[in-house]
């Protein structure tokens, strides 16, 4: 069992990327499409996805060898059949919206997966912007329930690999929004456009691989709005086209302010672990102080898609708009 040998999806895929981001880039820039490419921005995109690629030729033995130690204790063993493989992947991608939506309330993940938000252009060549250091946060331990169920570590990563197309090619602001009942099951350009969106309402959500339903059974869905279109990149812009520093920069902000002198055991732990822009002193924001100060400055936003419900009040007034 140990012994599969599965073909690499994304491996097999890459004609389609470039195929697709060429056609991509032809259509916007004669003007047939929407979207933007900005020439530093899409070659660190493309260094990005190139640095993923031998992260995990050099490291990716990690995860899956932990994988088949785990195999050992399996409940069941449901081997090959064409529905495991059918199984295997909605299991797998409710795996993923967990690591996601992890990945963006708990800093420690934040860290890895910050690069790939850290374009503020939107188009297919954001796509490749992968992280170099996923293996080191761990969270590879959230396929272990999947293989302690019985599918095998090989058969788990068969089926990602499928899921990870499936997120290239949403990556677009060349397609609008598509049939309503598309919209409602699978993951499409729309709904991450607004995942990979700063405004405030858009923050932490949508946190999908394939399939929507996942955000919409746990809460974490926000429609993208024509009246807010979205605005790409993070709360704070890195302003650098260096791959290096789109690689670690959060690593070692999040570091040096975990080391920072005078802190308690807590406050630096708190750094490490509380969501991104926590801070000890309250001198930052997180997500949520970005979404209620918005709703305060305007009151009539309060409880519309991705807000709080109520803006926040002084004396019992509720604050006017700035």
């Amino acid at each position: 069992m140990d012994g599969y040998d599965f073909p690499k999806v994304t491996e097999l895929a890459i004609p389609f990327f470039v195929g697709a981001i060429l056609l991509e880039l032809w259509l916007v820039r004669t003007g047939r499409a929407k979207g933007d490419f900005e020439t530093r921005d899409t070659l660190t995109s493309l260094m990005m996805g190139t640095g993923n690629v031998v992260a995990g030729i050099l490291l990716g033995f990690v995860a899956y060898t932990a994988l088949l130690w785990v195999w050992q204790f399996r409940l069941f063993d449901l081997g090959l059949h064409w529905w495991v493989f059918v199984v295997a992947f909605p299991l797998d991608d409710l795996r993923y919206y967990w690591y996601h939506r992890i990945a963006h309330r708990v800093r420690w993940v934040w860290a890895e997966h910050v690069n790939h938000h850290s374009s503020q252009h939107y188009n297919l060549s954001t796509a490749l912007r992968q992280s170099w250091t996923g293996t080191f946060t761990g969270m590879f331990v959230l396929q272990a329930p999947i293989v302690l169920l019985g599918f095998h570590p090989a058969v788990i990563a068969f089926v990602f690999g499928f899921n990870l197309v499936w997120q290239f090619w949403i990556h677009t602001e060349a397609v609008g929004r598509l049939p309503g009942w598309f919209e409602a099951v699978f993951n499409t350009p729309s709904h991450h456009r607004v995942h990979h969106a700063t405004n405030p309402r858009y923050l932490d959500a949508n946190y999908a691989g394939t399939l929507i339903v996942w955000d919409r059974l746990f809460g974490t869905f926000v429609p993208e709005l024509d009246e807010d279109r979205p605005r790409y990149g993070i709360v704070k812009n890195l302003g650098t086209f260096n791959p290096v520093k789109v690689a670690f920069h959060e690593w070692w902000g999040m570091l040096k302010d975990a080391f920072s002198p005078g802190l308690t055991l807590k406050q630096r732990l708190g750094y490490l672990f509380l969501p991104p822009g926590w801070s000890h002193d309250g001198s930052r924001q997180t997500s949520e102080s970005i979404k209620a100060d918005y709703v305060r400055r305007n009151p009539a936003e309060a409880g519309r898609p991705g807000l709080p419900g109520e803006p926040a009040r002084t004396n019992g007034v509720v604050q006017a708009a700035e």
